[in-house]
């Protein structure tokens, strides 16, 4: 069963709703059958490369909201991820353009197939919402790629050119074809759609009824109800477990 999974690299809901994914998936019985696909989606196709404007106060510009609400938002993400392991370091975020990025995890995906692209799909979260490293630019990406093994060399000369982009402006066409308007989200069995960071049992049950389900004609059809997730008009909504 193949799921096919759409996020931007400054998306702290897509850090939080790939995590939780993931625990579902390691409860999933069948996981060992399950290939999972990313794809990219940005948020910001215009945003600089490295943004010098600490993250709420950014947020706060370009969304229309006070910089209280954007660190009230922040804060209250933080909590959620901590209670996943994951270390939400909004304060030190350097936000930029992803599509360096995403270019890189598609390369990760040709020299070693989707599980590289997700170790390095996976080290970009990190160094973003972690490490407070800034993800658009070119060398913080080449000593990032050359931690998962990628070749140093061959990833600047990716970077320096144009490869890879018609590979990102492919997911981006897909989704619009599909009515992706914003990530994290996730589209099972090339059929059930699952919007935003759902707490862990959502994801449980979307994966036994698209495996119970698979052998069935594809009819495609959308999960109910969405929780927090980013778009072009900004982010927001509840991601409780």
């Amino acid at each position: 069963m193949r799921i096919d999974i759409w996020t931007d690299i400054v998306c702290p809901y897509c850090y939080l709703g790939r995590r939780r994914f993931e625990e579902a998936l390691e409860r999933f019985e069948h996981r060992d059958e399950v290939e999972v696909q990313w794809h990219s989606f940005e948020l910001d196709r215009t945003a600089d490369p490295v943004s010098e404007h600490d993250l709420p106060g950014l947020i706060a510009a370009k969304y229309g909201t006070s910089r209280k609400e954007a660190v009230a938002q922040h804060e209250g993400l933080a909590a959620q991820a901590a209670e996943v392991g994951l270390e939400l370091n909004w304060q030190a975020a350097r936000s930029g353009n992803t599509f360096d990025a995403h270019r890189l995890v598609h390369l990760a995906a040709d020299v070693g197939g989707q599980a590289l692209a997700g170790r390095t799909h996976e080290r970009l979260l990190r160094a973003y919402f972690s490490e407070g490293r800034a993800i658009g630019d070119r060398d913080t990406l080449v000593a990032l790629a050359a931690e998962v093994g990628l070749d140093p060399e061959a990833v600047r000369d990716v970077l320096e050119s144009d490869d890879y982009g018609n590979h990102v402006r492919s997911d981006e066409a897909t989704a619009k074809m599909l009515g992706i308007t914003s990530v994290p989200f996730f589209v099972l069995d090339r059929r059930y759609g699952v919007p935003g960071a759902q707490p862990m049992e959502v994801f449980e049950q979307a994966l036994a009824q698209a495996w119970a389900s698979k052998d069935e004609d594809r009819e495609p059809a959308m999960a109910a109800g969405g929780c927090g997730g980013c778009g072009p008009g900004g982010c927001g909504g509840v991601c409780s477990a």
